[in-house]
């Protein structure tokens, strides 16, 4: 068994039309706010991404996917938590379950994290029940409270594929 704690913060700006909204956990939610980012600036996403990439000591998402590279402007962070749940798979493990916190004062999100748990899990290949999701405003304090920034954290806990099988290669007779 392996944990893998993640994290990611993006100032905000206000938007109107095209190009507004928020992407949250593969979930686009329709507001006048948008995430500063080089690919789709989603927050939670990226926190889940650097979780599974810490558990299988693999880096981070600024190493694996640079915002200087060309070819991850405007890129979707499903990607690059897919390319993340890959590397780790072939280090032997996937995750088993994952927790997560998104920090932003307006829009509130509760209405929104069924549909938020429902795409994290469909990315992660997990269960429902295996993904949690909770948010939290600043209480108007800092950059969050002001709502100038969002953030996420993201815990992850993995498994060894074929557990039985490896761990008993490893026991001390």
């Amino acid at each position: 068994m392996r944990i893998g704690q993640g994290s990611d913060l993006h100032l905000l700006e206000e938007v109107y039309g095209e190009g507004s909204g928020l992407w949250l956990g593969g979930t686009l939610i329709a507001c006048n706010l948008r995430a500063e980012a080089h690919s789709d600036g989603d927050v939670l996403l990226h926190a889940c991404t650097d979780a599974i990439l810490g558990s299988v000591a693999a880096g981070d998402i600024g190493r694996l996917f640079p915002d200087t590279a060309e070819e991850n402007r405007n890129r979707k962070s499903s990607d690059f938590l897919t390319e993340a749940l890959i590397i780790a798979t072939s280090k032997g493990y996937s995750p088993l379950n994952i927790d997560t916190t998104i920090h932003l004062q307006q829009p509130k999100l509760a209405a929104h994290i069924p549909d938020i748990v429902n795409s994290l899990a469909h990315i992660m290949r997990l269960p429902t029940t295996a993904v949690n999701v909770k948010a939290k405003t600043g209480e108007k304090v800092g950059p969050i409270g002001e709502g100038l920034a969002i953030s996420a954290e993201a815990v992850v806990l993995m498994s060894r594929q074929n557990f039985a099988a490896t761990e008993s290669n490893d026991i001390i007779t």
